[in-house]
């Protein structure tokens, strides 16, 4: 129910712009997110936007990474500038998703991979 795209190979200091959408019977869609998981590493949260808009960063991408959403098209982005080589991970999207008005659910993306290497 969410695909995630926009993953791959870059330089340091390059850029990539993760999308994520949603499809299938949506009420509406409250938080939508990316975690992300480094080899060795547990997951973290590193960005999540709110259905008003209001959004949240890891400390490590402030300033470097900027979430979007396009509720038309049920549809989150994440932005990356200034890539380093520790951001490469497994970044997985995540929405709270309401089917019908009255249910609601966690749902998560397949994950995409960022490599950043030279």
């Amino acid at each position: 129910q969410l695909q995630a795209s926009g993953g791959g190979l870059v330089q340091p200091g390059g850029s990539l712009r993760l999308s994520c959408a949603a499809s299938g019977t949506i009420f509406s869609i409250s938080n939508m997110g990316w975690y992300r998981q480094a080899p060795g590493k547990q997951r973290e949260l590193v960005a999540s936007i709110t259905s008003a808009n209001s959004t949240s960063y890891v400390d490590s991408v402030k300033g470097r990474f900027t979430i979007s959403r396009d509720s038309a098209k049920n549809t989150v982005y994440l932005e990356m500038n200034i890539l380093k080589p520790e951001d490469t991970a497994v970044y997985y999207c995540f929405g709270s998703i309401k089917p019908t008005s009255r249910t609601i659910g966690n749902y998560w993306g397949q994950g995409t991979l960022v490599t950043v290497s030279s």
